[in-house]
């Protein structure tokens, strides 16, 4: 195994996510052509030296990218996403990083505003941060080809401000923010998301270029660490003509059933 393909035991990335990467990797160059299957569990286990159930959840982030596709009895085997896919809406991946970003199109973001601000109270409850409290609020829009498509405002609690407030590439628009957060000590470990139809509000409207009131996608999300430190909320509406949100569904094997 090469040095390139190991599992970083000192990075904040889960275990599971960098094998998932390291097996897209060998999918999108060929060394695991599409149609043939992958190392089984128990190989992959061997071969990086962690946990099956840590390579399970590595195989299933492998699936929801479109990348891999599970055979009931045979195993899963390497498979090719389709050109309109759209945001994993189940994936711990930011939306550039999630499968939108990985199709040939272009992504574009602008920051609408960003500054530290009284976080609203529910997000203070959602941040479990006094009512109050200052954090921070990043308030962007995508474009894809041209086309407006999903609107976001992060809320960051005072731990994570700073952190924010000083990346000039999320700021300006060209960096990931789940990528500075992981990098900087707050890897997502989960997170709890809730999908409903809201009417745009004005400012919204203007963004995605559609009529005030009418309804839209609206993803509400709160991430927290492995030590269950929440450190990100965020709202997203999402024009789904543009992105379609998709969620995939797996059985799950239950000894002697």
């Amino acid at each position: 195994m090469s040095e390139q393909q190991a599992i970083d035991r000192q990075s904040p990335v889960p275990y599971y996510e960098q094998l998932a990467d390291v097996l897209q990797v060998r999918v999108e160059t060929g060394a695991i052509a599409v149609g043939d299957r992958l190392p089984s569990e128990l190989d992959l286990s061997a071969e990086y030296g962690i946990a099956r159930a840590t390579v399970r959840q590595a195989l299933q982030l492998l699936e929801s990218r479109g990348l891999a596709q599970r055979v009931p009895n045979r195993g899963v085997f390497a498979s090719r996403p389709s050109s309109d896919r759209g945001w994993m809406i189940q994936n711990t991946e930011g939306f550039l990083e999630n499968a939108v970003g990985r199709q040939n199109r272009a992504v574009t973001t602008t920051v609408l505003r960003s500054g530290r601000a009284k976080l609203p109270d529910f997000v203070a409850a959602l941040l479990e941060v006094a009512v109050g409290v200052e954090g921070f609020e990043l308030v962007r829009l995508r474009h894809l080809d041209g086309v407006p498509a999903v609107y976001s405002v992060n809320y960051s609690p005072p731990s994570v401000a700073p952190i924010v407030g000083d990346s000039e590439a999320v700021l300006n628009g060209t960096g990931s923010l789940s990528e500075l957060l992981t990098r900087a000590g707050y890897p997502l470990r989960g997170a709890h998301r809730t999908i409903r139809a809201r009417a745009a509000t004005a400012e919204v409207a203007e963004a995605l270029e559609v009529v005030r009131g009418e309804p839209v996608i609206c993803v509400q999300s709160t991430s927290w660490t492995k030590n269950e430190e929440r450190f990100d909320v965020y709202e997203t509406w999402v024009r789904t003509d543009v992105v379609p949100l998709e969620v995939n569904v797996s059985s799950v094997d239950i000894p002697g059933h």
